[in-house]
């Protein structure tokens, strides 16, 4: 089994898969290709079906995008748990993620992660501004606080043991870092900072960054 992503750097997509392979401990090799370079970008048209990374190769088949390959490993392996258990937690949990998948669209414009903005190292940037992006954010924190609220009692994440949300968040969590923006501009009680600095503290995404860096 095959995980092929974009630089450990700033690929955030790439990232989300990773984070969830991991935690459901399947074996697989990790390729990482430079997206923005141009044998990258003529690799990526000759074996991904979207011409974008992720890619998951696995038994003869290629699962493209970050959430096919979550959804993909948590029925591969559903002793991971990789979705709560909790019924109700279950539903908003994946409507969380999906939110996360699709929307958020100023965030990503306007603290985007590339070359000169990484995931990982020292943190340099300004706030950034922009339309949209206050909306984004304050998003965000309510969202944050509401679930930590109401299942978050079970551990430090988003609903209490790491699931699938956490690795489609902690690109969020990095970006904060980065662009040190304040949550608590934002209506913050305190809960949406340590819920990210759980996820930027979580073993597996400190390993990443090691790998970043190194």
């Amino acid at each position: 089994m095959e995980l092929i992503i974009g630089p450990r750097l700033y690929s955030t997509w790439s990232l989300r898969p990773w984070l969830v392979l991991r935690r459901c401990g399947a074996e697989f090799g990790t390729t990482e290709i430079d997206i923005y370079s141009d044998a990258g970008k003529a690799e990526l048209a000759r074996i991904s079906p979207s011409g974008l990374v992720p890619l998951l190769k696995v038994d003869g088949e290629t699962i493209w995008d970050s959430m096919a390959i979550s959804v993909w490993a948590a029925e591969r392996h559903p002793d991971a748990k990789l979705w709560p258990a909790d019924p109700h937690a279950r539903w908003l949990a994946r409507s969380a993620a999906c939110e996360m998948h699709g929307g958020f669209t100023a965030l990503r414009t306007h603290c985007g992660m590339g070359p000169d903005h990484t995931m990982v190292g020292p943190d340099r940037s300004s706030p950034p501004s922009g339309d949209g992006l206050e909306r984004d954010i304050r998003r965000l924190v309510s969202l944050f606080m509401e679930m930590r609220a109401r299942f978050g009692a079970g551990g430090p994440y988003l609903f209490g043991q790491w699931s699938i949300p956490d690795a489609f968040f902690t690109p969020v969590a990095t970006r904060f870092r980065h662009f040190q923006i304040d949550l608590a501009a934002y209506g913050d009680d305190g809960s949406a900072r340590a819920y990210c600095e759980a996820l930027l503290a979580q073993p597996d995404f400190l390993e990443w960054s090691s790998e970043a860096l190194r």
